[in-house]
């Protein structure tokens, strides 16, 4: 293993995703919340997906030269086109709009369509929270689930995720006070992990996945070739409703693609899966006001805490986060080695082949 500054990581990944078509800012983006996954203990979500994402961009299934742009706003209601690239640009000025448009208006609903993997959905919140407002994040995703009491995949596992900034504490060396950071899959666990199983040749535990004639599997492989039990109930039924809940926010609402007119990510060729992310974000000022909306946050905070063992939401991977910003992340000399393949002739970071 050889350890990297964040900066490094970043620097090796974008040139990865510049090698394989994407552009300047598209490669910074993705490199930027990949490097961030990975830091937070995230590998689902983290180093693992740059094969992934730099074999779609060889292949078409995304436009590495696409440009995100404001396509109509009115009022709190904002909707981007992230033009059939990656996610993360458009994310980022969906957000930008949405927190401006929530200042204005006390609330934003903003939606990204023609957009490809998500990541870590919580992430995309980070400047909401920063700003001191409370945000909510909705994607669809690939077909990976059925609906209640069905056996084909018509649901992705769409992810949601929440955050909510907390009263800043003088005592801090920063002043400052982590936020509630929510963040979920629908199925019982997200579908990346079994990508990283697959990846390493490790078996999966039964319960999480279902082959492609519908029979449980310890296979990452056959999960991968089948469908994500919903979380929820032993029928997985209240995981699917919740499900519907965010292809119809995330999709029929702002005109994007469902989860079963998307290729899966887990393919390398396929269509460009014009998935749809759903962003609210909501100014306390509009509401309760900030103060009292503090306060009612720790009030919470502080009989959660009663209990001992009770770890807020976020803990876990804001102490990963901070770890690696000062020690750097380890990753496997055969994953660097396949960065130098793909991006020796980079002159962005010297890697050579």
């Amino acid at each position: 293993m050889t350890r990297l500054s964040l900066a490094e990581a970043q620097a090796r990944v974008a040139a990865v995703l510049r090698a394989a078509g994407a552009g300047a800012a598209m490669a910074e983006s993705t490199a930027r919340a990949l490097v961030l996954a990975e830091a937070q203990g995230l590998a689902s979500h983290g180093l693992s997906r740059v094969a992934q994402y730099a074999t779609h961009l060889r292949n078409g299934r995304v436009d590495g030269s696409a440009k995100a742009r404001l396509q109509r706003r009115r009022g709190g209601a904002i909707l981007v086109d992230a033009g059939g690239g990656l996610a993360f640009p458009a994310c980022e000025l969906a957000l930008r709009e949405a927190e401006a448009a929530a200042r204005e208006h006390g609330l934003a609903f903003a939606g990204v369509v023609r957009s490809h993997h998500a990541g870590v959905l919580a992430d995309h919140l980070r400047p909401v929270a920063a700003a001191g407002m409370v945000g909510l994040a909705f994607t669809s995703s690939p077909a990976a689930m059925p609906a209640a009491g069905g056996r084909h995949a018509v649901f992705g596992t769409n992810p949601v995720a929440a955050v909510f900034p907390r009263r800043p504490l003088a005592a801090l060396p920063d002043g400052g006070r982590d936020p509630l950071i929510i963040d979920l899959s629908l199925s019982e666990v997200a579908r990346g992990k079994l990508l990283v199983a697959a990846q390493a040749g490790r078996p999966i535990p039964e319960g999480w996945a279902l082959d492609a004639e519908g029979r449980p599997t310890t296979d990452a492989r056959a999960g991968l070739a089948g469908s994500m039990l919903p979380i929820g109930s032993s029928t997985g039924t209240k995981g699917a409703m919740l499900a519907l809940v965010v292809e119809l926010l995330a999709s029929a609402l702002i005109g994007a693609n469902f989860g079963f007119e998307a290729s899966s990510f887990f393919v390398d060729e396929g269509n460009r899966p014009g998935l749809g992310q759903a962003f609210l974000v909501i100014d306390p000022d509009a509401l309760a006001g900030r103060e009292l909306y503090l306060d009612r946050v720790e009030v919470l905070v502080a009989e959660m805490l009663a209990d001992e063992g009770v770890r807020l939401p976020g803990a876990r991977r804001e102490a990963l986060r901070r770890r690696a910003a000062s020690e750097g992340i380890e990753v496997d000399e055969a994953l660097l080695a396949a960065w130098a393949a793909s991006a020796h002739d980079d002159p962005g970071i010297g890697i050579t082949k």
